[in-house]
């Protein structure tokens, strides 16, 4: 990784997780150089981050792959292209020169000058929506209320409540009902929103006997002594109340998200999303294009893969600003393989 403080190159990527490390591949197929900026310590965004072994089943070629090993396999792929890393450090303005480059200042001190801007920035600045129960701070020393799941190991043998309806609520039951003495799912409503197939393995481990699906109910209050969780009570719809003996609860109710300074960079914004045209991913300001979940369009999938798609219409539509009046003629990897890297 370079050291210059104050430096040139074709793409500023600001955001590490994989759709923006698999715009590093597929911008150096098209033979243009990338830093990647991230305010985490390492590459993988939420997946590195948050849940390293949660297990994704949507990503090709995958029937099933770790959050952290895809991180890797996506690092190895844009290895040969030698990426410059800025980790560790945040996004603090970005300007447009009069020749059109755009400047990228960083909270270290850095100052990178390229002809793009790919934001791939997932959510933004991120965490956890916690439930809104009494006294739940006594608990959320690590030792019983868990907002990720970093170590499924962790939880071998442990009473495990979940609650949630969405897709780390099912994926998680799923996963963890492999390892932990007993899972119990808390939602509000017999129906889930996951994927389909997901929901369905759920209500057939609950057939089993090997998952307590509490519906419909919520979460009411915890019980437990010197902060290690004893139970959970829940509640139904008329107010009728049970108890849920429990080790750990895991609240999966989605993150809360906040763009930081990236809500100052001038971009056309829809609830904290970025506005993009979905042909090229171009943001309303030229030069600057998003991908990932921060962008948003009609009909958008927010998708890993949708992610991944869009890396590559971003790659393609950023090439004539790098290399202008060069024709791009596209050859698919099978038949082209890895150009040299610059």
């Amino acid at each position: 990784m370079s050291t210059t403080s104050a430096f040139e190159t074709d793409i500023v990527i600001i955001g590490a997780g994989p759709v923006g490390l698999f715009a590093v591949f597929q911008a150096g197929m098209l033979g243009m150089r990338c830093t990647v900026v991230d305010a985490l310590d390492a590459p993988g965004g939420q997946c590195s981050a948050l849940y390293p072994e949660k297990p994704i089943y949507d990503i090709p070629g995958y029937p099933r792959i770790e959050a952290q090993a895809l991180i890797d396999r996506l690092a190895e792929q844009a290895a040969p292209f030698d990426p410059d890393h800025r980790l560790g450090r945040q996004v603090s303005a970005l300007t447009q020169g009069d020749d059109g480059r755009w400047t990228v200042a960083t909270s270290a001190g850095d100052r990178i000058t390229a002809r793009a801007v790919i934001v791939a920035a997932g959510c933004g600045a991120f965490g956890p929506n916690r439930p809104p129960l009494a006294g739940i701070e006594a608990f959320e020393d690590g030792r019983s209320v868990h907002y990720y799941v970093r170590r499924r190991e962790d939880y071998r043998g442990r009473r495990i409540v979940i609650a949630g309806g969405g897709d780390s609520a099912v994926d998680w039951a799923l996963s963890l009902a492999e390892v932990a003495a007993s899972v119990a799912v808390v939602h509000r409503r017999d129906r889930f929103r996951a994927a389909p197939e997901s929901e369905r393995q759920l209500k057939a481990l609950a057939a089993a006997g090997r998952i307590d699906l509490v519906v419909p109910y919520q979460l009411d209050a915890l019980e437990g002594q010197g902060g290690q969780l004893q139970a959970v009570i829940v509640r139904d719809l008329d107010g009728n109340a049970r108890q849920l003996d429990a080790d750990i609860l895991l609240p999966f109710f989605g993150l809360a998200m906040t763009l930081g300074p990236i809500a100052d960079f001038g971009l056309n914004l829809d609830r904290n999303h970025i506005t993009v045209a979905p042909a090229t991913m171009a943001t309303s300001a030229p030069g600057v294009f998003a991908i990932g979940d921060i962008a948003t369009y009609p009909g958008k999938l927010k998708l890993i893969l949708t992610g991944f798609a869009e890396a590559a219409a971003a790659a393609h539509a950023i090439h004539p600003l790098v290399h202008p009046g060069q024709a791009l003629h596209f050859e698919y990897s099978t038949t082209r393989g890895l150009p040299d890297k610059r």
